[in-house]
């Protein structure tokens, strides 16, 4: 459901147009044309202009994310949570025609390098990931070491996954990923 009022509609157009196009792709008038809103609102809602609103789309997308991870972690057994999380991007993916990859990754692959609050981000939103991560699967009997591999192992390879699902036009490479990422979340390593 789309949210209602000029400052989120711009919001949810640059989170749109982050996770399609990168940072490079949000630019004020890409937002404006999107999001229908007059081009005053810009330097209204966000005063620190074009770098204030991909800053905002970011967190919100970051938040979102780390939301809908840990939520899909708590409470289901992790082999559960990695088949409903590939299913989550598998859906968008497809919705959007394979045009819509994951924000957060946007954030620390399409970054200049004076967007050092743009990497910090997508730096803080990844530790977060792989806290709830390796906090789930650490409950499941892993040592602690090995859950916070698995979790690194687990937002790489998903992360590489949907990357490759957008360049090919295919759900394909989630459907590879996700029998080799099952076994691995079966048992734990030998030491």
């Amino acid at each position: 459901m789309a949210r209602t009022g000029t400052k989120a509609r711009m919001v949810d157009s640059a989170m749109r147009i982050l996770r399609e196009r990168g940072v490079s792709g949000v630019t004020v008038d890409a937002v404006l044309a999107d999001s229908g809103t007059p081009r005053g609102s810009v330097y209204h809602h966000f005063p620190g202009g074009r770098d204030e609103l991909i800053l905002t789309a970011g967190r919100e997308a970051a938040d979102y994310i780390t939301g809908l991870l840990t939520e899909t972690v708590t409470g289901c057994d992790m082999i559960t949570a990695l088949d409903l999380f590939i299913a989550f991007w598998k859906q968008t993916l497809i919705e959007t025609d394979y045009g819509a990859g994951c924000p957060v990754a946007a954030l620390g692959t399409d970054s200049a390098d004076d967007a050092a609050e743009l990497l910090d981000l997508a730096a803080r939103t990844f530790d977060r990931w792989k806290e709830a991560l390796a906090t789930a699967i650490e409950a499941t009997g892993f040592p602690a070491g090995q859950a916070r591999i698995l979790a690194t192992t687990l937002i790489s390879t998903l992360e590489g996954a949907i990357t490759l699902c957008r360049v090919y036009r295919s759900a394909q490479p989630l459907d590879d990923v996700t029998g080799p990422l099952r076994s691995l979340l079966a048992r734990p390593l030998l030491a």
